[in-house]
């Protein structure tokens, strides 16, 4: 299925909902004739931060309670803002509310999240998502197969204005989205897309959680902790997989400030310091599988193609987003060898390098080198031009 086609799914922006039935009961109740009834029992769980998303928390929450398949409960885990949880508590009383009662950030809340759920099938929706009407039930047919592990599909960008002519569509992960290179039809991938996934439980009481090591705190663009959790989960069931349904879309908010150079640079290079991160956890082999393609294959041909659109067709912003690729590229491969040069020092405990090192690494020395990597990340994206604010 071609990317414009996903694109042409997209509801208009949803309006605020009514209560409807209660979610304890409403598998064995009978409901009206557009929603599907199944016995598995299905947990959508939806994590937040900050109050100023809280528009877009609505409309997520509103497009689990329009799906055809209805979820058994939707857990909406706040990140460490009482505030926010009792303006949860308050305006969506027929959610399940609940603070983040592990480390901050969104592996931490995920965590709190599954502790929770009740469903034999748990899914996530970002906060400032929009799922499709049959999102659920198509992850849920795709999950109806025992070998497969977990599934996700298409994340859509919703441009909050024009996308900029220089962002090309291979490096639309920036912005959490499915990018140019990822599959256009249903098949096996490594990992599914964060923004929009669905696991069975049985891989949480298998393997265990989200590594709060790694994984987004606030603003901090640093990710990869569905990618660790999806090699994990492999070697442990290496005959079973992951699959992607991109027909199971959702549409992803892009705000404007995550269209800016400053931005797109910053999240590549914590791209490269979390995937030093999991190489260090699964091995380099399983690690960089998917990104030797990526880069050996989908990236030559990208900047081959945007040179030829603007030397055939005259679009000279093909030699711009060839430009992208390239310093994007050559970011996130600095911040990975950044990384790994880091863990190298923590782990023979010699002094790092300065450009490398934060005062607030090198005073603990009790720390981990895996937390070493994600806090001297934090530090290195909070200061110069790494900064940035989603």
């Amino acid at each position: 299925m071609s990317q414009r086609h996903l694109v042409r799914r997209k509801t208009s922006h949803l309006a605020k909902y009514k209560s409807s039935l209660s979610s304890d009961n409403f598998i064995l109740r009978k409901e009206r004739c557009n929603v599907i009834q199944v016995q598995d029992t299905i947990s959508v769980i939806i994590c937040c931060y900050t109050e100023q998303r809280w528009e877009d928390l609505l409309a997520a929450v509103a497009s689990v309670r329009r799906q055809t398949l209805r979820a058994s409960e939707i857990i909406v885990v706040v990140d460490h803002n009482p505030l926010l949880l009792r303006r949860v508590q308050e305006y969506l009383p027929d959610v399940v509310p609940m603070e983040n009662k592990g480390s901050r950030g969104l592996s931490g809340a995920r965590n709190s999240g599954i502790a929770r759920a009740r469903g034999s099938l748990i899914a996530f929706l970002d906060d400032d998502a929009v799922a499709m009407p049959d999102w659920l039930q198509l992850l849920q047919e795709d999950l109806r197969n025992p070998q497969v592990l977990g599934t996700g599909g298409a994340v859509l960008p919703l441009w909050s204005q024009q996308r900029a002519t220089w962002f090309p569509e291979e490096f639309l992960w920036v912005v959490g989205c499915t990018y140019r290179g990822m599959p256009q039809t249903g098949s096996s991938i490594r990992n599914p897309i964060g923004a929009n996934m669905a696991f069975r439980r049985e891989v949480f009481d298998g393997i265990g959680g989200f590594l709060s090591e790694i994984g987004r705190v606030g603003t901090r663009p640093v990710g990869c902790e569905e990618t660790e959790l999806c090699i994990r989960a492999r070697q442990h069931w290496p005959q079973r997989r992951f699959h992607y349904k991109p027909e199971a879309s959702v549409s992803h908010r892009i705000p404007a400030n995550r269209m800016t150079w400053r931005y797109f640079s910053a999240r590549c290079y914590a791209e490269g310091l979390s995937k030093a991160f999991v190489t260090k956890q699964v091995g380099t082999d399983a690690g960089l599988a998917s990104e030797r393609t990526y880069t050996l294959k989908i990236l030559p041909e990208a900047i081959w193609r945007g040179f030829v659109e603007a030397f055939v067709t005259h679009d000279w912003s093909g030699i711009a987003r060839s430009v992208a690729i390239l310093l994007g590229l050559l970011i996130t491969i600095l911040g990975y060898v950044v990384a790994v040069l880091h863990l190298a020092c923590a782990r023979s405990k010699r002094a790092c390098p300065s450009h490398a090192l934060t005062q607030d690494s090198s005073n603990t020395p009790q720390t981990s080198s895996m937390q070493m990597v994600s806090a001297d990340g934090k530090a290195l994206l909070s200061s110069g031009k790494g900064k940035t604010h989603a």
